[in-house]
């Protein structure tokens, strides 16, 4: 297990098999009153139903936030390294949005 430290943050643990990550190609969000759940999943050419391979649920506060650390995160991306393109031509649909029992 590795420990990172973040400012002000407490020392955080990063156990090994979740260290390795896991690749996703599709975002699935919905939300209710209380919750926003991120379903990450995995489509692949010839498979007709994209698996989700993990699921995240976050208070609406925390959402936001992640709404701000990720665009922060993106404009500093591609001040490094150009802008982000996104191509029209993929088979991939757009993240998903929609409201549901959570």
């Amino acid at each position: 297990m590795e420990e990172k430290k973040h400012n002000g943050m407490p020392n955080i643990t990063l156990p090994e098999g979740v260290a390795k990550g896991t690749y996703s190609n599709l975002a699935i969000i919905s939300h209710s009153a209380s919750e926003f759940i991120v379903d990450f999943a995995l489509m692949l050419p010839g498979i007709p139903n994209p698996t989700v391979q993990s699921r995240i649920v976050l208070t609406p506060e925390h959402a936001k936030r992640l709404l701000g650390a990720l665009q922060d995160n993106v404009v500093k991306y591609e001040s490094q390294f150009g802008t982000i393109r996104l191509d029209q031509k993929t088979n991939i649909p757009p993240i998903s949005f929609g409201t549901g029992e959570a």
